[in-house]
C-alpha cells in the first residue's frame, strides 16, 4: 500500500468528459472496490479544502462518489455537538451508481469550485433540495433528501459522473491562484 495519494486529475483530462460507467454488482463488497474507495478517502483527504470525490476524479470512469460529511457541517452544527473544530471525526459516506431522482422547483445561487478545476471559482444555481437514489458498497439501495450544501454537492458530482464540470455551467468565473501556481 502507497503513502502517496493518488493525484486528482485536472479539467484537460479526458476521463473527465466521459460518461461513467455503472459500477457492476460482481464489485460490490469486493477488495477492489474497498481499494477504491481508500484511494478517493486518501486523495480528498490530501485536500483540506475539498468535501467530495468523484471517481472519475482520481481517473476511474465508475459511477461513484464519496462525501466527507464533516467537512460539511457549520461552525454552528460543530459547537451544538460540544466539539471543537480539530475534535470532528472524518465521516465519509459512499453513494454508488447514484441518480437524481427529486429535485425542488426553486434554485439557490452558490459560490463553487472544484478539486479538478485547481483555482477557478464561480456562481452555480443548485436546487435548494435534492433527492438522490444510490447503492452502498454491499449493493443496498437508499435514498437520501438534501438541501442546501449538501443538495449542492450531490448535484456537482453525479454532473462529474455524467461528464459535466461546475464551469461548464457556471457565471462570473474568476481565478485564485493557489500554492501550487507560487512554486
Amino acid at each position: 500500500m502507497s503513502d502517496v495519494p493518488k493525484p486528482i486529475v485536472q479539467k484537460d483530462s479526458p476521463v473527465l468528459r466521459r460518461v461513467a460507467s455503472v459500477v457492476p454488482t460482481d464489485l460490490f463488497n469486493s477488495p477492489e472496490l474497498d481499494r477504491l474507495i481508500r484511494d478517493m478517502s486518501e486523495a480528498l483527504d490530501g485536500q483540506p479544502e475539498g468535501v467530495a470525490l468523484a471517481a472519475p476524479q482520481i481517473g476511474v470512469s465508475m459511477r461513484l462518489f464519496i462525501v466527507r460529511v464533516d467537512r460539511t457541517l457549520s461552525a454552528e452544527e460543530i459547537e451544538k455537538r460540544g466539539l471543537e473544530p480539530a475534535e470532528v471525526p472524518p465521516q465519509v459516506e459512499v453513494y454508488l451508481n447514484p441518480e437524481i431522482i427529486k429535485t425542488s422547483r426553486k434554485r439557490a445561487n452558490a459560490d463553487e469550485g472544484c478539486l479538478s478545476v485547481k483555482g477557478v471559482y464561480g456562481t452555480t444555481h443548485p436546487h435548494e433540495r435534492v433527492t438522490l437514489r444510490a447503492q452502498r458498497a454491499d449493493g443496498t439501495t437508499f435514498e437520501r433528501g438534501a438541501g442546501g450544501l449538501m443538495a449542492q454537492i450531490f448535484e456537482h458530482e453525479v454532473s462529474h459522473l455524467n461528464g459535466i464540470l461546475f464551469i461548464d455551467h457556471a457565471d462570473n468565473l474568476f481565478d485564485i491562484p493557489h500554492d501550487e501556481d507560487s512554486k
